[in-house]
């Protein structure tokens, strides 16, 4: 018998967590599911992000609900649709052998009406935010009457987020004798006092010890001045090959200019933030949950609904102003028992919230150093060398063309050949790093000791004038001089290129959820270009302008019939002034 099968669940439930290949429950998982179960009583868990809450309240919710029965029995709040989506998904896989089964998601930038339509039809659940289900409420959309359990999850987020009325008038929707399960991974005064109003004597179940971060997360902070931090997170990126990591900033315009800066600095990145309409956001979570994305910048708002295995790093690209917030992004990574790393990029200034957040989390932080360009190189270097190891050679595809190769390399020593591939492979990362500099700062000191000798910065302080790192050369890394790609400069109502750039023009634009990021990918697969081709980029609504360097417009021009984004005809042209 499984260890799932001894907590009481049935069969149904068994068999689907099974197939999600699920074998020991964590420890809020054994805690709370038999007691749930067992019970009709309100119940406060308090457990760390990634320790399995979802499970913990999910399964037994399921495991009392009657699926023969159409009207609304349990309702799950969350403050965020990515969790709320989520949410629901985990449901529908536990479920998955329970044909009769119906979830609902309720959530703002989707059809008001689509929701409403599913709910009329029928479900047993509602995951909801606190926003768009106060809308279907004051419709008369949706009755909450006959709700027989309420969880609240992530119910501090929800407060912090400014739910607190909204989630008093829904609350105050529902009936008394209702089962409420608030789970919690912090319980401040906010969370407390909803306990205390809207449940009734509730066994509070904690695994682990209060507000701490996970044992098997590593924490590290690096201090350099604040002109550096860019600079600092690509090394921090290229000194860990094998990253699969989420960046945090604390705004969504720091959050998109991080994105774009990586993007066109060659890295496979994109960003997640209250900017983007929900298609767009579903779609990026998409492609990061299938590993299409490598580095996923974001805010801590959208970053609630990032449920997304395997997480190695987190960075904190600025610490939040709220410590509490520092356990949620911690928590992404290290999930499941595996091991992960959370790292704080400081200056000066930023020291006193290190020791806030130790005292909050139980644990110590690390202080160690941005690594050199030469470290750099070395894991680059040796990663490579890992990945070659591992290649397995199908003899059917090279034994034909072994003779012509070793004609080819006769005269080379096996050294000699190694140095060229490795060169091959290296020549303009190694070339990047040539002269980089120590970026690291002394404590107590914003300035930086080091010898500014072959550093051109930009006047934002975002990157260095040289060719980008090793393979991701393909895809930019130029020097913009300062501008905004995405507005430009005031010319007078003229669009005008710089020497060298020639201005065009494309009918794509906001209004087709058209982002700089997107579009230089777009445009370099498009048309074949390396992103260091392109120059200033200013998206308006219906269209784009952007630089193409002089050399590169008979290439546009030879590639630019058939376009299409996003189902779009596109038309790509020279500017007129």
């Amino acid at each position: 018998m499984s260890l799932f099968e001894s907590l009481g669940l049935k069969e149904e439930l068994i068999k689907g967590v099974k197939e999600l290949g699920f074998d020991t429950p964590t420890p809020i998982q054994k805690e709370v599911i038999p007691v749930l179960i067992a019970e009709d009583r309100d119940v406060v868990g308090l457990a760390q992000t990634g320790t399995g809450k979802t499970a913990a309240f999910g399964l037994p919710l399921l495991h009392k609900i009657d699926t023969s029965d159409n009207r609304i029995q349990a309702l799950v709040l969350s403050p965020t649709r990515e969790l709320g989506i989520q949410i629901a998904k985990d449901f529908e896989n536990f479920g998955k052998f329970d044909k009769k089964l119906k979830v609902a998601t309720v959530y703002g930038g989707a059809s008001i009406s689509d929701q409403i339509r599913k709910i009329k039809k029928g479900v047993q659940v509602v995951v909801a935010t606190p926003g768009r289900l106060g809308d279907l409420i004051r419709r008369k959309a949706i009755h909450l009457g006959e709700v027989e359990i309420v969880v609240l999850d992530e119910a501090d987020e929800m407060l912090n987020m400014g739910f607190k009325d909204e989630l008093d008038f829904i609350l105050g929707q529902t009936p008394d004798h209702k089962s409420t399960w608030l789970f919690s991974a912090t319980m401040p005064k906010e969370v407390s006092r909803i306990a205390k109003q809207y449940m009734n004597d509730p066994l509070e179940v904690e695994a682990g010890e209060r507000n701490t971060s996970a044992r098997n997360i590593e924490h590290k902070y690096y201090l350099v001045s604040a002109r550096d931090r860019y600079e600092a997170l690509k090394r921090l990126v290229d000194n860990n090959p094998s990253i699969f990591g989420l960046i945090f900033c604390q705004t969504k315009r720091q959050t998109q200019e991080v994105a774009e800066n990586l993007m066109r600095d060659g890295y496979n990145a994109d960003s997640l933030h209250g900017d983007l309409s929900q298609a767009q956001r579903d779609r990026v979570m998409h492609r990061f949950r299938e590993r299409q994305i490598q580095i996923l910048v974001a805010t801590d708002v959208a970053a609630r609904g990032i449920d997304v295995d395997n997480i190695t790093h987190v960075i904190h690209y600025s610490v939040p102003d709220d410590i509490e917030a520092y356990t949620h992004r911690s928590g992404r990574t290290a999930r499941a028992g595996r091991q992960g790393q959370s790292l704080c990029i400081v200056t000066n200034r930023d020291l006193y919230k290190i020791k806030q957040i130790e005292r909050i989390i139980k644990s110590t932080f690390k202080a160690d150093r941005i690594p050199t360009g030469g470290d750099v190189c070395e894991q680059q270097m040796f990663a490579l060398i890992d990945k070659v190891k591992e290649v397995e050679v199908n003899p059917d595809d090279v034994d034909a063309f072994m003779p012509r190769i070793a004609e080819q390399l006769a005269g080379f020593t096996a050294d000699e050949i190694i140095a060229k591939f490795i060169s091959l492979e290296f020549n303009r990362f190694l070339e990047y790093y040539k002269d980089s500099v120590d970026i690291n700062a002394k404590k107590g000191r914003e300035g930086r000791e080091r010898n500014d000798r072959g550093r051109d910065r930009d006047s934002r302080g975002g990157r260095d004038r040289r060719e980008p790192r090793g393979d991701r050369g393909d895809r930019g890394g130029r020097e913009r001089g300062g501008r905004d790609r995405d507005r430009g400069g005031r010319d007078g109502g003229r669009s005008q290129s710089k020497p060298g750039y020639t201005l065009c023009y494309t009918n794509v634009g906001r209004n087709d959820n058209m982002n700089p990021g997107q579009f230089i990918n777009w445009i370099c697969t498009s048309l074949n270009f390396r992103g260091k081709s392109i120059g200033a980029i200013r998206i308006k609504d219906q269209f784009t302008f952007f630089e193409v360097e002089d050399n590169q417009v008979d290439v546009m021009m030879k590639n630019r019939s058939g376009l299409s984004f996003e189902g779009k005809k596109v038309k790509v042209e020279i500017a007129k002034n």
